[in-house]
Protein backbone atom coordinates (compact mmCIF):
# COMPACT_ATOMS: atom_id res chain seq x y z
CA UNK A 1 0.00 0.00 0.00
CA UNK A 2 1.48 3.63 -0.80
CA UNK A 3 1.09 6.19 1.77
CA UNK A 4 -1.80 7.98 -0.18
CA UNK A 5 -3.91 4.61 0.47
CA UNK A 6 -2.36 4.60 3.83
CA UNK A 7 -3.61 7.87 4.79
CA UNK A 8 -7.10 7.40 3.36
CA UNK A 9 -7.40 3.51 5.19
CA UNK A 10 -6.28 4.73 8.58
CA UNK A 11 -9.01 5.39 10.89
CA UNK A 12 -8.09 7.82 13.24
CA UNK A 13 -9.75 8.25 16.74
CA UNK A 14 -12.39 11.06 17.07
CA UNK A 15 -9.71 13.30 18.87
CA UNK A 16 -7.95 12.81 15.12
CA UNK A 17 -5.49 10.50 16.28
CA UNK A 18 -4.29 6.71 15.71
CA UNK A 19 -2.19 4.55 18.22
CA UNK A 20 1.70 3.73 16.98
CA UNK A 21 2.78 0.78 18.32
CA UNK A 22 6.78 1.50 17.94
CA UNK A 23 8.55 -2.06 17.82
CA UNK A 24 12.16 -2.88 17.34
CA UNK A 25 12.62 -4.41 13.74
CA UNK A 26 15.12 -7.37 14.56
CA UNK A 27 14.23 -8.29 17.93
CA UNK A 28 10.05 -7.48 17.83
CA UNK A 29 10.81 -6.12 21.05
CA UNK A 30 7.94 -3.58 21.78
CA UNK A 31 9.53 -0.15 22.90
CA UNK A 32 6.56 2.04 23.08
CA UNK A 33 3.55 3.58 22.03
CA UNK A 34 2.73 6.87 20.70
CA UNK A 35 -0.43 8.88 19.34
CA UNK A 36 -0.17 10.25 15.37
CA UNK A 37 -2.80 12.32 13.76
CA UNK A 38 -2.74 12.35 9.85
CA UNK A 39 0.12 14.76 9.42
CA UNK A 40 2.55 13.08 12.21
CA UNK A 41 1.78 9.69 10.20
CA UNK A 42 2.34 11.03 6.58
CA UNK A 43 5.69 12.66 7.78
CA UNK A 44 7.10 9.05 9.22
CA UNK A 45 6.23 7.49 6.22
CA UNK A 46 7.38 10.47 3.99
CA UNK A 47 10.61 11.31 6.20
CA UNK A 48 11.71 7.89 7.61
CA UNK A 49 11.72 9.05 11.38
CA UNK A 50 8.76 8.23 13.92
CA UNK A 51 7.09 11.69 14.45
CA UNK A 52 4.10 11.76 16.69
CA UNK A 53 1.58 14.09 18.04
CA UNK A 54 1.72 15.26 21.48
CA UNK A 55 -1.52 15.11 23.91
CA UNK A 56 -0.57 17.37 26.09
CA UNK A 57 1.88 19.50 24.60
CA UNK A 58 -0.39 19.58 21.29
CA UNK A 59 2.60 19.96 19.06
CA UNK A 60 5.04 17.11 16.96
CA UNK A 61 7.77 15.52 18.13
CA UNK A 62 9.88 13.16 16.54
CA UNK A 63 12.01 10.62 18.85
CA UNK A 64 15.50 11.62 19.00
CA UNK A 65 15.59 15.70 18.20
CA UNK A 66 16.06 16.57 21.32
CA UNK A 67 18.04 13.14 23.35
CA UNK A 68 19.63 11.77 20.36
CA UNK A 69 18.08 8.67 20.34
CA UNK A 70 16.29 8.35 17.60
CA UNK A 71 13.88 5.52 15.49
CA UNK A 72 14.59 5.01 11.85
CA UNK A 73 11.39 3.39 10.24
CA UNK A 74 11.99 0.10 8.92
CA UNK A 75 8.22 -0.71 8.00
CA UNK A 76 5.07 0.02 8.83
CA UNK A 77 1.64 -1.54 8.70
CA UNK A 78 -1.89 -0.83 9.88
CA UNK A 79 -3.83 -3.55 11.94
CA UNK A 80 -7.00 -5.53 10.20
CA UNK A 81 -9.44 -2.28 11.23
CA UNK A 82 -6.86 0.35 10.04
CA UNK A 83 -7.14 1.31 13.72
CA UNK A 84 -3.55 0.86 15.11
CA UNK A 85 -0.31 1.28 13.57
CA UNK A 86 2.88 -1.18 13.96
CA UNK A 87 5.90 0.84 12.91
CA UNK A 88 9.03 -1.42 13.27
CA UNK A 89 12.15 1.05 13.96
CA UNK A 90 16.00 1.23 14.25
CA UNK A 91 15.83 2.42 17.29
CA UNK A 92 18.79 4.31 18.31
CA UNK A 93 19.85 4.46 22.46
CA UNK A 94 16.41 4.92 25.11
CA UNK A 95 13.33 4.65 23.49
CA UNK A 96 11.69 5.74 26.80
CA UNK A 97 11.99 9.28 28.22
CA UNK A 98 13.17 7.76 31.29
CA UNK A 99 15.99 6.72 29.50
CA UNK A 100 15.44 2.56 29.78
CA UNK A 101 15.50 0.52 26.31
CA UNK A 102 11.68 0.39 26.40
CA UNK A 103 8.87 2.07 28.09
CA UNK A 104 7.95 -1.61 29.34
CA UNK A 105 11.00 -2.44 31.38
CA UNK A 106 10.41 -3.66 34.74
CA UNK A 107 6.80 -2.99 35.08
CA UNK A 108 6.02 -7.31 34.49
CA UNK A 109 2.73 -8.32 36.08
CA UNK A 110 2.05 -11.61 37.27
CA UNK A 111 -1.27 -13.01 35.76
CA UNK A 112 -3.15 -15.30 37.23
CA UNK A 113 -4.88 -18.28 35.11
CA UNK A 114 -2.19 -18.82 32.74
CA UNK A 115 -2.30 -21.76 31.14
CA UNK A 116 0.02 -24.81 32.70
CA UNK A 117 3.04 -25.87 30.36
CA UNK A 118 1.47 -29.36 30.61
CA UNK A 119 -2.21 -28.04 29.39
CA UNK A 120 -1.00 -25.91 25.96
Amino acid sequence: MNVDAALESALFSAEGLLPAVIQQWDTREVLMLGWMDREALRRTLTEGRVTFWSRSRQEYWRKGDTSGHAQFVRSAALDCDADTLVVQVEQIGAACHTGTRTCFDGRDIDVAGLIPEDER
